[in-house]
């Protein structure tokens, strides 16, 4: 690991003005991805801003017909959550399937959702409920927040706050977790409201998280795992490595798809 300067915000006006102040500063959430990289020499940022302190970025929230959960809220508090629970009980499922303990009580939402990993649970879940992301500048939607492996909306300084989830009729995840790191080989959350269906795949697309149009346009006739039978994803848009070739991802993300509806 190479030098830098560690920074710890009191408050998000701190942090957004220790972020300005250090060009090459990155911002420390939970920490899962940006240090292991940073031991690794993969990255080298001169400055680590520490969200940790921030108050302001905490919480978890129903407000009208939307659950809003604060960027550092961690996957553990989200999963033991009464507020998620009864709001979108399917995301509190989805929070406590992610990695393992020690990840579960350290990572965060937001850091998750800044990092937006190709195989993380929460990006599809966040564009399967039409979720929105605030930031300390905009309000983003999540179809046009993520923008390809590893790459978000997010502009320099720019700091994500808090998540805002509308409470669908019907939702659920269901992925086929990676052995060791519990990573999505492939995962499909589906979500129901009063006037559509949406799918969206995470852990499969070489682009990262994506909308499944054939599948949403099927559950929107008839909400049933029935109803996407001979529905399938096409296997030159899918991810091929030493965990799953293309085409098996492509039938993992029928399998999942159908898991996911006859959960809710």
């Amino acid at each position: 690991m190479y030098a830098f300067e560690y920074l710890r915000a009191e408050s998000l006006a701190d942090a957004a003005k220790q972020l300005a102040s250090k060009p090459d500063a990155k911002l420390l959430a939970g920490g899962h991805t940006l240090l292991p990289t940073m031991k690794l020499r993969l990255a080298s940022p001169g400055a680590l801003v520490d969200l940790g302190r921030v108050a302001e970025l905490k919480g978890i929230d129903k407000s009208g017909n939307a659950l809003v959960i604060g960027a550092m809220t961690t996957h553990a508090e989200a999963a033991d959550s009464a507020v998620v629970k009864s709001s979108i009980p399917g995301l509190a499922t989805l929070a406590g399937g992610i990695g393992d303990p020690h990840v579960r009580h350290r990572g965060t939402i937001g850091g998750s959702v800044a990092n937006n990993d190709p195989s993380a649970d929460y990006p599809a879940a966040l564009m399967a409920l039409d979720a929105t992301i605030a930031t300390n500048r905009r309000e983003i939607k999540a179809d046009a927040f993520f923008k390809g492996l590893f790459a978000t909306a997010l502009q320099d300084g720019e700091i994500i706050t808090r998540i805002s989830f509308p409470v669908p009729t019907k939702f659920a995840y269901a992925k086929f977790p990676n052995p060791a790191s519990r990573y999505a080989l492939v995962g499909v959350a589906v979500a129901q409201t009063a006037g559509a269906a949406r799918v969206a795949v995470t852990g499969a697309g070489n682009n990262g998280v994506f909308r499944h149009a054939a599948m949403e346009a099927a559950l929107g006739k008839a909400w049933s795992a029935a109803a996407l039978n001979g529905i399938a994803a096409d296997a030159k848009d899918m991810v091929s490595d030493i965990h799953g070739d293309a085409a098996y991802r492509a039938h993992l993300v029928g399998v999942m798809a159908r898991r996911a509806v006859a959960a809710t």
